[in-house]
């Protein structure tokens, strides 16, 4: 059912664009924690070796990635041939894997509480989205870490698993999520996960490695359509992005702030140990609530660039192979 992949597309974002994060009993993403958690329970040694515990790790993150896209590969196939359910069942699974009005609706919450003069609501509010502490920012690092986090989570929470179903269908980019959840559980550089969690962090760092760029790139493209500065954007980019820890979240971080004329980087604390990250962009402007809200439509900007990009090359496509089926 290749030639409905425009229509699921279209359909996941504009649900999760209306509706938000599907609310209902059985959450793939929520279920698919649960498993991990109960395959941490049984796979992790504290007291193992280094060398077994990253075994460990290695089999850990197989037996959770592995049964997902099994099943989701076979069951939409055993549906394939049944009209509403097919396409029903695939939109509801792409549409789990992607985040875009809850990150639209988290950058805004903190936005009123910052506009209301409400610190305390806002440091709250942060906390539900960052790993880092946030009980004594003030506005400006408040403002800091929400831009951040919208940067890095348009490319892990919305063009990831697009470019993913893109490339595979909805398997591939319900394997992305998987990944993507390992990581945000166990990949941490922890006493616990330091050689535990080590290939889910690995894994995650290799699946969003385009991604990240290619966000990057749609983000440009929002920033040239808003009015921004592109060009800094894009010099940014190539002379920041690679100074960020993770070899990927820089990219679109660079991209955000380059495009505000902001910089982003700095001290931040993890259960009160100081982790100095390298600065990204030049402070051309201070760091005012308002970008929280300039950082949203870059988002929007992006997603609507990746629909208009999916939609012309599906078109160009069936055009150059008539009946042909998308890879």
């Amino acid at each position: 059912m290749y030639q409905n992949r425009l229509a699921i597309l279209i359909m996941a974002v504009l649900l999760d664009l209306l509706l938000g994060d599907p609310r209902v009993p059985y959450h793939p993403v929520a279920l698919v924690g649960r498993m991990i958690s109960r395959w941490e329970r049984l796979l992790y040694r504290e007291d193992a070796p280094a060398w077994r515990q990253r075994l460990a790790g290695v089999c850990f993150a197989l037996v959770n990635i592995l049964p997902v896209v099994l099943v989701v590969f076979f069951g939409l196939r055993a549906l394939e041939k049944i009209p509403v359910l097919y396409p029903a069942v695939s939109v509801f699974l792409l549409w789990s894997t992607i985040a875009v009005r809850s990150l639209d609706r988290a950058g805004r919450e903190i936005f009123a509480f910052l506009k209301e003069g409400d610190l305390a609501g806002a440091r709250l509010h942060l906390g539900l989205i960052v790993g880092r502490d946030t009980d004594h920012l003030d506005e400006g690092e408040i403002t800091r870490a929400t831009v951040e986090t919208i940067a890095e989570n348009v490319s892990d929470g919305i063009i990831a698993p697009l470019f993913y179903f893109l490339i595979g269908g909805v398997p591939l980019a319900c394997a992305y999520r998987v990944v993507n959840t390992l990581d945000s559980m166990v990949g941490y550089k922890s006493e616990r996960y330091l050689n535990f969690g080590w290939f889910s962090a690995r894994l995650d760092d290799l699946a969003n490695y385009l991604p990240a760029r290619l966000t990057a790139l749609l983000l440009l493209g929002g920033a040239l359509v808003r009015g921004l500065n592109w060009r800094r954007a894009a010099l940014v980019i190539l002379r920041d992005a690679r100074k960020h820890p993770s070899p990927n979240s820089g990219y679109p971080e660079a991209a955000v702030a380059g495009a505000l004329g902001v910089r982003l980087g700095g001290t931040n604390y993890y259960q009160g140990v100081p982790s100095q990250r390298p600065h990204l962009g030049d402070a051309c402007n201070p760091l005012e609530r308002s970008h929280i809200k300039a950082a949203l439509e870059l988002m929007h900007w992006a997603v609507a660039f990746f629909l208009a990009f999916f939609t012309i090359g599906w078109f160009v496509w069936y055009r150059a192979f008539p009946g042909g089926r998308m890879p």
